[in-house]
C-alpha cells in the first residue's frame, strides 16, 4: 500500500519533514460499511483522515431522532477538534460505504504538534474553516442519491433527467449511473462524486445486483412508489445497506392524474422504514423543484409560532415571502401557527388561506362553548368541528410538503413532535390551550397546546432537511392589555357588557401563562432561523376581530426585512436565481 499521505488536502501544505514524521506514526485500516468508527461519548484517542470511502456524522437531535450532521469523504479530517480540547466525542460517525482511513494516535499527534509548527498551523486553519460552516473540499450534504423504483411501470430515465434539468436551474451538475453502474469499475463512480455536485443511481428493484450496489453506495436513497400500488413487504433487500440501518430513506409517491390510491402515504413510509414522504404529481413543476431543491440542500424551511389572535400576521408574511418568489419546502409551527402552517403544507393559495382562516376563526368565535369550568372554560367541540370542516381527515403524510406540529406531554413534561397521523388531532393537540381547551388525551398521555414547552420548533425544522429556514415569530410584549385585570366585573358583568360571542380575558390570561415559562429560552431559540420576521403590532392575544390589522403587520415587516436582508442570504432563499 502507498504510505504516502502528500496528495491529501490537510497534509500536502506540510513542510517535508512533518510530513515524513506524520508517514512514519499513522495507521492505515478498512472501516466496512455500517461499522462505528466510534460514538458520543467516547474519549478522543486519535486523530483520522479519510483516504477514500465516506462516513457520516450524526447526533441525537431536538426531537429524541438521530440527526445527520454531515459527511465525511476523502480527504477530510474526522475528530481533531475533540482531540485538541482534550474531550469527548460529540457525534456518533459511521462508515456509509466500505471506507480507507488513516489514523494518528493520540500520542503521536501530541508529539508531532510540538515539534512540528507546520503541522499545528495547518490544523488550526482547517479547524478555523470547519467552525466558519466550511468544509475541506465539499458540501456536507448527501451526494449521491440512489433512485430505486418499486415497479416496472416508472420510467426512471425520465425521472431522472426532469430532476437533472431541476438541478442545472439551481445550478447544480449533475451524473446520472443507470444499471450500468453494475460493470462499470468503482474508481469510475469514485471519480464521478468527486467531480460533480450531485450523482443520481438509477436502480430497479428487481435487478437485485445493481440495486443492492446502489443503494450500498448512497448517501441517501429515495425509493420511487406509484401512488396507486401497495408496498410489498420487505421492500429493500435483506441485508440492509447503512443508509437503511441510518434511516437515510426517504419515499417519493407518483402520482397520476385521475389514479386512486390503495394504500396510504403513511403505509409506504412503515414498509420502507422511511423518515421523509415525498409527493410528486404528474405535470407539476413546483414539486420536481421542490425536489430538486431538497437533493441539492438548499431546501427553505418555514416556522411559524403560537400567539393566539396575533397569529393572523402569519397570513400577511407568507403573502410576502410568496409576492418575493418564495417556495417553501418544509413547514412546521405551534398552536395557531400549526393551523397557518398546515395551510401551506395543504398546498393551499394565498386566497384559500384567507377564505379559510376568515371562516373558521373570524366571522365568528370557536371559543364560545362555554361550560362550567371542571377542565376547560370551553368544551372545544366548536374547535373540533371547524378542524374537521377544513382538514378532514387528511392525514400528515398526505401533505404536499412535509410538515410537522408540537404539543406539549404534561405525562412526561416532553415536547411531542407529530409528523404522523391524521392532521387535525395533531394539530387539536398543538391548540390545546391549557385551562382554556380540554387537553388531548393519548393513551396515558395527556397533551396541552405545544406553546407551554416550545412555541418556536426552530431546532426540530433544522433536523428535517439541509436548507435554510425561515421563522414568523408574533410572540413579543404588549400581548396581553393589563387594563383587563384591573378592577375586572364578575362573569355575569362581562358577559352582558360584551356577550358571550368572545372569550373574557381570563382567555389572554390563559393564552400568555402557557408561553410566558419558555420565553427566556425562546429568545435564544429564535437565533436558530437564518431569517426571522417579528411583525409589529399592538394586538391582545383573543382579538379575533383585528384579522386585517395583523395581516397588514405580517406583510409589512417581512417586506422590510426582505428588503434589508443580505443578498448572499436572499441567495438562499431563492436559489437558481
Amino acid at each position: 500500500m502507498d504510505m504516502k499521505l502528500g496528495f491529501l488536502p490537510f497534509l500536502n501544505r506540510l513542510e517535508k519533514a512533518a510530513l515524513k514524521a506524520v508517514e512514519a506514526e499513522v495507521e492505515w485500516f478498512c472501516l466496512p460499511a455500517g461499522q462505528t468508527l466510534f460514538e458520543a461519548g467516547d474519549p478522543a484517542d486519535a486523530f483520522y483522515l479519510v483516504r477514500s470511502g465516506a462516513l457520516a456524522a450524526f447526533r441525537t437531535g431536538a426531537d429524541g431522532r438521530p440527526e445527520l450532521v454531515g459527511h465525511i469523504r476523502a480527504g477530510e479530517p474526522i475528530g481533531e477538534m475533540a482531540l485538541v480540547e482534550d474531550r469527548p466525542h460529540s457525534a456518533n460517525i459511521y462508515a456509509l460505504r466500505d471506507s480507507e482511513l488513516i489514523r494518528l494516535p493520540k500520542a503521536a499527534f501530541e508529539k508531532l504538534t510540538r515539534r512540528h509548527a507546520s503541522l499545528m498551523r495547518e490544523l488550526a486553519r482547517m479547524m478555523l474553516f470547519r467552525l466558519r460552516g466550511g468544509t475541506l473540499r465539499s458540501k456536507a450534504e448527501p451526494r449521491v442519491f440512489a433512485l430505486v423504483s418499486t415497479s416496472p411501470t416508472i420510467d426512471l430515465a425520465l425521472r431522472s433527467r426532469q430532476l437533472k434539468d431541476a438541478l442545472a436551474a439551481l445550478g447544480r451538475s449533475c451524473t446520472i449511473i443507470g444499471e450500468e453502474g453494475d460493470v462499470i469499475p468503482p474508481s469510475q463512480l469514485d471519480e464521478a462524486e468527486r467531480t460533480g455536485d450531485i450523482v443520481i443511481l438509477t436502480a430497479r428493484l428487481n435487478d437485485v445486483s445493481w440495486a443492492r450496489q446502489a443503494v450500498g453506495r448512497a448517501d441517501r436513497v429515495w425509493l420511487l412508489a406509484r401512488g396507486d400500488a401497495r408496498p410489498s413487504l420487505p421492500i429493500l433487500p435483506e441485508d440492509p445497506s447503512p443508509a437503511a440501518k441510518l434511516r437515510l430513506i426517504d419515499v417519493v409517491l407518483l402520482h397520476h392524474g385521475g389514479s386512486r390510491s390503495v394504500a396510504t402515504p403513511q403505509e409506504w413510509m412503515d414498509a420502507a422504514e422511511a423518515a421523509r414522504c415525498f409527493h410528486w404529481r404528474q405535470f407539476e413543476e413546483r414539486d420536481v423543484a421542490h425536489l430538486a431543491r431538497t437533493m441539492a440542500g438548499c431546501s427553505v424551511g418555514l416556522v411559524l409560532s403560537g400567539g393566539g389572535s396575533r397569529a393572523y400576521a402569519h397570513i400577511g408574511a407568507i403573502q410576502a415571502f410568496r409576492d418575493h418568489g418564495i417556495e417553501f419546502d418544509f413547514v412546521a409551527g405551534t398552536s395557531m401557527g400549526a393551523i397557518i402552517a398546515a395551510g401551506v403544507a395543504m398546498g393551499w393559495s394565498n386566497d384559500e388561506i384567507d377564505t379559510r382562516i376568515r371562516k373558521a376563526f373570524v366571522e365568528s368565535s370557536p371559543l364560545n362553548d362555554w361550560t362550567l369550568p371542571v377542565v376547560s372554560l370551553v368544551r372545544g367541540k366548536e374547535v373540533e368541528k371547524r378542524l374537521a370542516e377544513h382538514f378532514g381527515d387528511v392525514d400528515i403524510a398526505d401533505l404536499h410538503r412535509p410538515f410537522f406540529c408540537v404539543s406539549s406531554n404534561l405525562t412526561d413534561g416532553a415536547v411531542r413532535i407529530h409528523r404522523t397521523g391524521r392532521l387535525r388531532d395533531a394539530l387539536r393537540a398543538s391548540l390545546a390551550i391549557p385551562g382554556l381547551l380540554p387537553p388531548v388525551i393519548d393513551g396515558e398521555n395527556v397533551l396541552v397546546d405545544g406553546a407551554v414547552f416550545n412555541n418556536f420548533p426552530i431546532k426540530e425544522l433544522k433536523s428535517s432537511h439541509r436548507g435554510a429556514n425561515i421563522g414568523v415569530d408574533v410572540t413579543r410584549n404588549r400581548a396581553i392589555n393589563p387594563k383587563d385585570f384591573i378592577n375586572p366585573p364578575g362573569f355575569f358583568g362581562w358577559a352582558m357588557r360584551h356577550g358571550l360571542s368572545d372569550p373574557p380575558p381570563i382567555a389572554s390570561l390563559l393564552m400568555r401563562a402557557a408561553t410566558a415559562a419558555t420565553l427566556d429560552e425562546h429568545a435564544e431559540t429564535r437565533e436558530a432561523a437564518d431569517m426571522l420576521v417579528l411583525p409589529d403590532i399592538e394586538m391582545d392575544l383573543r382579538e379575533w376581530r383585528r384579522y386585517d390589522d395583523a395581516i397588514v403587520a405580517g406583510y409589512d415587516s417581512t417586506i422590510a426585512m426582505l428588503n434589508s436582508a443580505d443578498h448572499r442570504l436572499m441567495a438562499r432563499l431563492k436559489p437558481g436565481e
